[in-house]
């Protein structure tokens, strides 16, 4: 058998980079290859469009196997998960009967979300009626002021029910930067709060009772390498804090649990998890732990928050998708998935249940459990790694440079930098370089959204506020956001501005430019007429006054658009707003005439659809 794959492969010259590139230059025609292949990443490096055997020569992230330090290819030696669906605890009677009943539909993690004003024995109690602690992992989130004592009162639960306490694994989420971060309240004395529930946990020999959270930079748009570089610092924050106050830094990184997001940017995710468990095992390693197995870092992943919309909304279905797809294959510990309709509703039964059944899939369907490390050797995936790992090594040194992540979160300026990131990836999707399928690219015509939206909004403390922040907090804007914003306007103001497409001229150019036009206006919910052309000019202008058009859009070809736009512009005669799809060589002169609104692939979609609203009476 080996001969004859030796012969098989002899039939095939080797063909070196050099011949490669030569090829893809010569049908590139005189275009750049840096120009046109090269992806120019948010992350701090760029990504080419092909890798080969000798791009990983040398690279340690090949070196290792499953389960041996430093842990890139895994922390075990196998590739389960906990699937992990969080409660939110409103009546714990309630909240227990759902907990029972998703342990009979494949969760194997519960994450109870609890006001830190109902946290008692007897809540806690009804709470965990029937469920076995040591059978299934369970992770509690409340006010970090009352961490110390749920530790204490699920201690005395276990006992009293004779649970082997061991045996008990789960985690309790104590945070103490979430104040600065997320509402932007100083954390004074967070040092001693922290050592004295680290203390408590040690009666939960099976819990992470600290949580490092950099899903808050995913949610507030950070790019992948910002939210391992802060995490990273994050973490070390702890591991000097903790021990200068006299903790045993082997116990303080078991008792860490990382809560990272998950973005859609697929291979970069998985990169992004190999890198963390890398670096985080360097970085723990430093401080001599008795215990190798501190290095582990444990990793729970949570699907984004940036990138859901309310606008075609099962669309979230796919990007949920392909998250969860690559935190398994990255090899985390625990995966939650968001519900599709968390953007604009508390999400019912069906929601939560596709929400379930798509890690469930992964796993039952798919076998993603049964292989570890699937990605490692890849060319792609192993460059990824270490670029981001060297990214994101350059971004922990920086904030330690500068004191510290806690230093840094509360002079705001680790805040400042994620909310830079937000903004500007903000202004990507404005201008359609970041695609929102059914926000600000392709959106149902016909949907309307307002009615279905629900407004909650209270804090775990169970107030509505928790007082006016005092420093930068994390801007959790979405990505769409603002061209939700902008359609729900449209919505809200009980009028339906209609855009009619002049189509003339050259076939092709005209359908392809009042397809790219409908789907622009119709991202501001304007209603949409399209046609299939026009003989002449005024023939159309005149349907489209017929047809009540508040925007008359001119779709043809460059060279035709000097002779068709000034007869269109000057047969409209102001009846309606006159719009050219495209941005011909003529622009100049149309403009001297005084054509002067274009849209275009440049354009920014938003800013000018804005513009449009505003024009038409739209608040």
């Amino acid at each position: 058998m080996a001969e004859l794959k030796e012969k098989l492969f002899s039939e095939f010259a080797p063909v070196s980079t050099e011949e490669w590139m030569a090829k893809i230059t010569a049908d590139l025609k005189g275009v750049p290859f840096e120009k046109k292949l090269v992806w120019k990443t948010g992350e701090g490096f760029n990504v080419n469009p092909f890798y080969r055997a000798e791009d990983i020569e040398g690279l340690k992230t090949t070196e290792s196997l499953p389960g041996e330090f430093p842990y890139v290819r895994g922390t075990k030696k196998d590739n389960d998960w906990e699937v992990r669906q969080n409660i939110d605890v409103t009546c714990f009677k309630g909240a227990n009967e759902k907990a029972l009943d998703i342990l009979n539909k494949g969760i194997t993690s519960l994450g109870f979300v609890i006001k830190g004003s109902d946290i008692n024995a007897e809540n806690i109690a009804t709470l965990l009626e029937g469920i076995c602690p040591e059978c299934v992992e369970l992770n509690f989130n409340t006010c970090n002021c009352k961490a110390e004592l749920l530790i204490g009162i699920l201690v005395d639960y276990f006992k009293a029910k004779g649970v082997d306490i061991e045996k008990c694994k789960g985690s309790i989420g104590y945070d103490p930067f979430k104040k600065p971060l997320v509402k932007g309240k100083d954390n004074e004395n967070w040092v001693e709060a922290t050592v004295a529930v680290l203390k408590a946990g040690a009666a939960l020999p099976g819990y992470k009772v600290l949580a490092v959270n950099p899903c808050y930079f995913n949610n507030a748009g950070a790019y992948i390498s910002q939210e391992l570089g802060y995490a990273l610092a994050w973490g070390n924050e702890l591991l000097a804090k903790l021990t200068e106050a006299g903790c045993d830094v082997t116990e303080v990184a078991k008792n860490i649990k990382f809560n990272f997001g998950i973005s859609s940017n697929y291979f970069m995710e998985i990169a992004k998890f190999r890198a963390a468990r890398w670096l985080w095992a360097e970085i723990v390693a430093a401080y001599n732990p008795a215990c190798p197995c501190a290095c582990k870092m444990n990793a729970h992943a949570i699907t984004s928050k940036w990138n859901m919309t309310i606008y075609d909304a099962h669309v979230n279905l796919l990007r949920s998708q392909t998250e969860a797809m690559s935190a398994a294959i990255a090899g985390v510990d625990s995966i939650t998935v968001r519900p599709f309709d968390e953007t604009y509703q508390t999400p019912d039964d069906f929601s939560e249940r596709i929400a379930r059944n798509q890690q469930l899939l992964l796993k039952e369907e798919c076998h993603f459990e049964k292989v570890v490390d699937p990605s490692a050797g890849s060319y792609y995936v192993e460059v990824l790694t270490n670029s981001l790992a060297d990214v994101a090594w350059k971004l922990f040194l920086e904030v330690e440079d500068k004191g510290g992540f806690g230093a840094e979160v509360t002079a705001g300026e680790i805040q400042k930098a994620v909310n830079a990131s937000n903004e500007a990836r903000q202004k990507a999707v404005a201008t359609r370089r970041e695609i929102l399928l059914g926000s600000n690219q392709f959106p149902n015509f016909n949907e309307v959204a307002a009615e279905k939206i629900q407004e909650t909004s209270t804090c775990c403390c169970g107030g509505n506020n928790c007082g006016e922040p005092t420093i930068t907090a994390l801007d959790f804007s979405r990505g769409a956001s603002e061209f939700e914003a902008l359609r729900l306007a449209t919505e809200k103001s009980g009028k339906t501005p209609k855009v009619f497409m002049l189509t003339i001229g050259n076939l092709a150019m005209r359908l392809a430019r009042s397809q790219f036009s409908s789907n622009f206006f119709a991202c501001a919910g304007y209603k949409v007429i399209d046609n299939l052309g026009f003989d002449t000019v005024e023939a159309g202008v005149e349907a489209g006054v017929e047809a009540g058009a508040d925007i008359l859009v001119l779709c043809s070809s460059d060279d035709e658009y000097a002779e068709f736009a000034p007869a269109a512009y000057k047969a409209l005669a102001g009846r309606a707003e006159f719009v050219v799809a495209g941005a011909p060589a003529c622009m100049e002169d149309l403009k001297a005439q005084g054509i002067d609104q274009f849209i275009n692939v440049k354009s920014n979609v938003l800013e000018t659809l804005k513009a449009f609203n505003t024009k038409l009476g739209i608040a």
